[in-house]
């Protein structure tokens, strides 16, 4: 999308996995509450859904949307019903690459996708809270396959927005220029999967932002990154998705790199805030995205 100095700017700031356990849901709450997040993605299946839930519902102003998850976690549905998907206790593989091709290719894994689909919207939407977006767990939602059977239910369970990653390369790489050969391969599949993704969600007049950053530095959004990234942005509507959390003694991380806690203390800076506001930045979610016209 071409950048308009003149029109308005308007950020979103997603956390992502509310629900995986009590301690993403503080940080996510937390930095709701304190800083400058404005969304989060719920995973329907995560082990502190209902907390999560409950915790929503306290907090009116947070956004909340559906994280699918069809790889590297559990299923709504019973092994028994979609066994071309999960292992024997339930669990999607832990290989999202791997699972996407499997999905493209496996037409009983294509003939079962709809069915956990429909299951995980079934469950948020039986949580009476409002839908927000779509985005999945490690973005397998922008799959083909998994994508258009999003698509098919959109008008069932009121899908009015997805998460369409699009990470301007330059702008990420004036800000952190580590990891530069899977950064450019990632920047070359996901320019892919995304010019696919606009054809489709605009065939159905389903709402995305211009750019999406987090893919890149999953997992090491930190204070002195943001500030780093936020003056390259150059677009009017923009998504920001993080991993925020606290650890919890027992309780499983939701990324790699250990930086949760990071995460969190970036979302809750002021001077990331302040970074914002100056670069002419209005804080949003996607329910505010539908009076865009594409």
């Amino acid at each position: 999308m071409k950048f308009d100095q003149t029109a308005p700017r308007r950020l979103i700031i997603n956390g992502d996995d509310f629900g995986f356990s009590s301690g993403v849901n503080q940080a996510i709450i937390e930095a709701h509450e304190r800083g400058v997040l404005t969304s989060t993605s719920l995973m329907v299946t995560g082990d502190a859904f209902e907390e999560a839930v409950t915790l929503a519902k306290a907090h009116p102003t947070l956004a909340v949307g559906l994280h699918l998850v069809l790889a590297c976690g559990r299923s709504v549905l019973p092994p028994a019903q979609i066994p071309h998907l999960v292992d024997a206790h339930g669990n999607f593989s832990n290989q999202p690459e791997k699972a996407g091709i499997y999905y493209h290719f496996s037409a009983a894994a294509r003939r079962e996708i709809p069915l956990e689909i429909r299951a995980q919207l079934e469950k948020f939407r039986q949580t009476g809270l409002p839908l927000s977006h779509v985005d999945g767990h490690v973005h397998v939602h922008i799959q083909p396959v998994v994508l258009n059977h999003l698509v098919n239910l959109s008008d069932e369970f009121n899908i009015r927005s997805m998460r369409l990653p699009l990470e301007d390369l330059s702008a990420t790489l004036r800000a952190d220029r580590s990891d530069l050969p899977i950064k450019l391969l990632l920047s070359i599949v996901y320019a892919v999967l995304r010019r696919y993704g606009e054809f489709v969600l605009r065939s159905r007049n389903i709402q995305f932002v211009d750019r999406v950053y987090g893919l890149f530095n999953s997992g090491r959004m930190t204070e002195d990154y943001l500030l780093k990234l936020i003056p390259h942005i150059q677009s009017n509507w923009v998504e920001i998705y993080f991993h925020p959390a606290v650890a919890i003694a027992g309780e499983p991380a939701n990324e790699s790199y250990g930086l949760g806690e990071a995460e969190r203390d970036a979302l809750i800076s002021d001077r990331v805030r302040a970074m914002i506001h100056d670069q002419g930045f209005k804080l949003a979610n996607y329910s505010q995205l539908g009076a865009v016209v594409r």
